[in-house]
């Protein structure tokens, strides 16, 4: 998906530990790793390895942003083969960040790699396995699967008003895997949201 001027107009910074591929997650949101707290950036993204945890000078990055109200997005890499998953990094990001909120879940290939997601809105899924990604609806047995997951999205959402996201007082947490472009769109869809700079 390709920057419009708009989107240039945003400082978007990335935090987060080595291991997240910090530096990749950049260069796919037209953004700069950070190592300060930037008072002037428009959005923080967190990036989260869930097989390595969150390092502290992260969770002092977080906390520096706490005052300014800056508009911040979880992102964890969902990797084929890590034993620790979306939901682990959540849980943990939930202790050390704030709370967050998981508008989508990950679902697994056959093989147990992540290809898909599931949106808790509306139950539509995407799956990223096929070129161009391919958009579903979720059959009765998935959705009794995420219906817990899908009750506690709708009461944090019942919570918020609209533009909580850009108001900095929403803390959305997204699945990514840049290999097959999963959950990038969502990414940019965030992105969308902020204001422009005039």
């Amino acid at each position: 998906m390709s920057s419009s001027s708009q989107d240039a107009a945003k400082t978007i910074n990335i935090y987060g530990h080595v291991s997240a591929a910090p530096e990749q997650i950049a260069k796919t949101f037209g953004a700069h790793v950070s190592t300060v707290v930037d008072e002037d950036c428009d959005l923080a993204i967190f990036a989260i390895n869930p097989a390595a945890g969150i390092d502290p000078v992260t969770i002092e990055y977080w906390r520096g942003f706490d005052e300014l109200q800056t508009p911040r997005l979880i992102v964890v890499t969902v990797i084929e083969g890590t034993e620790l998953d979306f939901d682990d990094a959540v849980m943990l990001a939930n202790r050390v960040f704030d709370q967050t909120v998981t508008p989508y879940l990950v679902l697994h290939g056959e093989t147990g790699s992540p290809i898909g997601l599931i949106s808790l809105a509306d139950l539509n899924t995407v799956d990223y396995s096929t070129t161009p990604p391919t958009l579903g609806e979720a059959d009765e047995e998935l959705r009794q699967v995420v219906e817990d997951f899908r009750e506690e999205y709708f009461l944090q959402m019942e919570e918020m008003e609209d533009g909580a996201f850009a108001a900095g007082i929403l803390f959305p947490a997204l699945p990514l895997n840049l290999s097959n472009q999963l959950g990038v769109d969502l990414v940019n869809a965030y992105i969308n949201e902020l204001p422009s700079r005039s």
